[in-house]
């Protein structure tokens, strides 16, 4: 399929250490293609984007495309790669945090995939709010709720029975905060390996980011470039745009690359996986070079921490619960967790 590409030994890619010893690449090709991109388009970007080099994949449930993602990797595999070589990622949705629901759902991730286990499986949100497709950012579910750390525990203990199974060899969360994790912590039996978050030189997550890191949870980030394909539904007209950054810019130039590989490198060179999504070989492969050659330099890093603008993207407003004031709601900033 890329034949004509470059390829990136996959050795050569730097891997991240969780704290139960396994090792993920650190830099893998996300699959939310919104409603731009179909099924069909992502699973052939998958395809692709391990025959130049990427050994992570990073899928979901609810993006509707793991069952044409698995043929996907079953032509890999038959080519010669090994299961062992891959790292893949999936998540549990929202409306499947009941105790029932869980493992059952994780067999029928396991089935589209066609793999007999996932190396990470990760609680999507951290509440069971559901939404229709294509809703308005203001549309509310009526049977939606703020986080229940007791309902959340009760999804988690079977988090651990899939561990317990061999399904899954590592889990984790996804859209946490510093509150809801610090709970977690403290009454899991197993720890959290790893934790999704939208991580973008304009919304750098210092005090989140470090939190992870003390606690030997590997931050991955989502949105690593800012964003540029999100629903429209989450964009507003405060959000700046990170490939935009006249420092970001700047760099680009210097290195001869497009600015989006800029900040594809800094998440790497900061210690985060970045799990860019593109379906164009050009920028897939950019992407991935990007963590094995030409790193930037410590003056440049200094420079990129000094534009973050704390601006969260993916805001998660069609979660919200009828009586919650606004998307704040959903991220703790004042410490405390919301309720009803």
């Amino acid at each position: 399929m890329n034949a004509s590409f470059e390829k990136i030994d996959p050795n050569l890619v730097p891997k991240r250490k969780l704290y139960t010893g396994a090792e993920i690449p650190a830099v893998g090709l996300g699959t939310f293609g919104s409603d731009r991109f179909t099924a069909d388009q992502i699973a052939e970007a998958v395809l692709g984007a391990v025959e130049i080099g990427y050994r992570h994949i990073d899928c979901a449930a609810v993006y509707g495309n793991e069952k044409e993602i698995g043929v996907s990797l079953q032509k890999a595999m038959k080519s010669g790669i090994k299961r062992e070589e891959l790292w893949v990622t999936s998540k549990l949705w929202n409306n499947k945090h009941g105790e029932e629901d869980v493992i059952p759902t994780c067999k029928q991730t396991l089935k589209d995939l066609q793999l007999d286990y996932l190396d990470l499986y990760l609680i999507h949100w951290p509440f069971p709010n559901h939404h229709g497709v294509g809703v308005d950012v203001n549309a509310r579910d009526p049977h939606a709720v703020p986080y229940i750390h007791e309902n959340y525990m009760k999804t988690w203990r079977q988090m651990e029975k899939l561990v317990e199974l061999g399904l899954v060899r590592n889990i984790g969360t996804s859209n946490m905060t510093i509150p809801k994790l610090n709970l977690l912590l403290r009454d899991a039996k197993i720890k959290p390996a790893a934790n999704e978050m939208e991580l973008h030189p304009h919304f750098q997550q210092l005090e989140f980011f470090q939190f992870c890191i003390d606690k030997a949870i590997l931050p991955i980030g989502f949105s690593p470039i800012g964003s540029p394909t999100r629903p429209d539904r989450d964009k507003t007209p405060d959000d700046t745009v990170d490939i935009e950054d006249p420092v970001i810019v700047r760099i680009a130039k210097r290195l001869n690359v497009h600015p989006a590989v800029v900040c594809v490198k800094w998440a790497e060179q900061r210690g985060q996986v970045p799990i860019p999504f593109s379906i164009r070989p050009n920028e897939y492969l950019s992407n991935l070079k990007a963590v094995v050659v030409d790193p930037l330099t410590d003056e440049e890093m200094q420079e990129i921490a000094g534009i973050d603008k704390n601006n969260r993207l993916i805001k998660g407003q069609v979660f919200l619960w009828e009586s919650a004031k606004d998307w704040p709601d959903l991220w703790d900033l004042d410490g405390k967790i919301a309720s009803l």
